[in-house]
């Protein structure tokens, strides 16, 4: 199966900024469920678990796309691992959303929550995410998860080779700084744009308005690219 991740650059799902992309997952989510209901698993971690936030969510694919939705929670509470396990083998498609991504990653390491991600990752379940839940599979993301406002390069999860930065239409000058002074090569995702990447291969981007952008500093000049598709 082939191993996908759909990485959403920002947006707010609440008043259907990034409906495009979720419209593309919940059609991809209904092709892996086939003659069954899709259902969808929605990871609150990095909002400490906001269940608004997951009511959101809900309202969305279930209101708007008939997509049963269910909810992995871990904070601050004893974790039954059976009961997740059951809740991920479900899930046609994983969505992980957006928050304190180091605090995400920690937990998620810590309450063993995040074998049952690599594994679904595995066995080919969808994994989408918005912001906090886009950037964390890459090996380097560009965040303020430790003290608010004051952005910088962390270190993220691996399974995806490459830097990265969402919400780039906010933080473009001070991340294509970063990029030209440490001559790197990374991604920027607009707020409302995705990156789909496929067997670790970035393939094409999904925009409801948003871009996303290839950056490449190693000569020693920027060169910004729009990315499309390969």
């Amino acid at each position: 199966m082939d191993k996908r991740i759909i990485a959403i650059g920002g947006g707010e799902l609440k008043t259907r900024e990034t409906l495009a992309i979720d419209d593309y997952i919940a059609r991809e989510a209904k092709k892996a469920a086939g003659d069954r209901r899709a259902c969808g698993l929605f990871l609150p971690t990095a909002s400490h678990d906001c269940m608004p936030y997951y009511n959101t969510f809900h309202k969305v694919y279930t209101g708007l796309f008939d997509i049963k939705t269910d909810v992995a929670l871990i904070c601050n509470r004893e974790v039954d691992m059976e009961k997740l396990r059951a809740k991920f083998e479900k899930a046609d498609f994983l969505y992980v959303g957006g928050g304190d991504t180091v605090f995400m990653l920690n937990a998620w390491r810590e309450s063993g929550l995040l074998p049952l991600i690599q594994e679904a990752y595995e066995r080919g379940v969808l994994i989408c995410g918005l912001s906090a839940g886009a950037i964390c599979w890459f090996e380097e993301m560009y965040s303020d998860s430790v003290v608010e406002g004051e952005y910088s390069m962390y270190s993220g999860l691996g399974w995806i080779e490459g830097k990265i930065s969402p919400h780039y239409n906010e933080r473009m000058l001070d991340f294509d700084e970063i990029v030209l002074y440490n001559k790197y090569r990374a991604w920027g995702l607009e707020n409302n744009s995705a990156l789909e990447i496929v067997n670790g291969k970035p393939l094409k981007s999904i925009s409801a308005g948003g871009k996303v952008y290839t950056l490449d500093g190693t000569s020693g000049e920027l060169i910004k690219k729009e990315f499309i598709s390969e």
